[in-house]
C-alpha cells in the first residue's frame, strides 16, 4: 500500500498562497489517482482537487475553482496543490489521498473512492 506524507501548510494572510506536496512511497505512484482533500472541526471531509494517473484529468470542487490547480510530477512520485487567492474559510488540515490504482487514465471525484490517505497538514488563513 503506498505512504503518503503532506508537507507546505502553514499561516498565510487572506489573498496569498501556499503550495502542498505529497510524497508517495511504496507503490507504483503512476498507477494511482490521486485527490486532495480538506477538512474543519466538526464537519466532514470534503473534496478540493483529483487528479488522474497521468494528470491529464482534474476536477475541481466548485469552492476553489480558479484559485487552486492539483498537478502531478510522476517520475518525483509527488503531487501538488497550488492555492492561490486563500480566504479565511480556506483553513482546513488538508489531506493527500490515493485512489485504487488502474490501467486506465481514470478521473476520481468522490472520497469513498480513495483507499490511502496521508496524515494531514494544517492550513490557516488569517483575515
Amino acid at each position: 500500500q503506498v505512504q503518503l506524507v503532506e508537507s507546505g501548510g502553514g499561516l498565510v494572510q487572506a489573498g496569498g498562497s501556499l503550495r502542498l506536496s505529497c510524497a508517495a512511497s511504496g507503490g507504483t505512484f503512476s498507477t494511482y489517482p490521486m485527490g486532495w482533500f480538506r477538512q474543519t472541526p466538526g464537519k466532514e471531509r470534503e473534496i478540493v482537487a483529483t487528479i488522474s494517473r497521468s494528470g491529464g484529468r482534474t476536477h475541481y470542487a466548485d469552492s476553489v475553482k480558479g484559485r487552486f490547480t492539483i498537478f502531478r510530477d510522476n517520475a518525483k512520485n509527488t503531487v501538488y496543490l497550488q492555492m492561490n487567492g486563500l480566504e479565511p474559510e480556506d483553513s482546513a488540515v488538508y489531506y493527500c489521498a490515493a485512489g485504487r490504482t488502474s490501467f486506465l487514465d481514470i478521473l476520481y471525484t468522490q472520497a469513498g473512492q480513495f483507499e490511502s490517505w496521508g496524515q494531514g497538514t494544517q492550513v490557516t488563513v488569517s483575515s
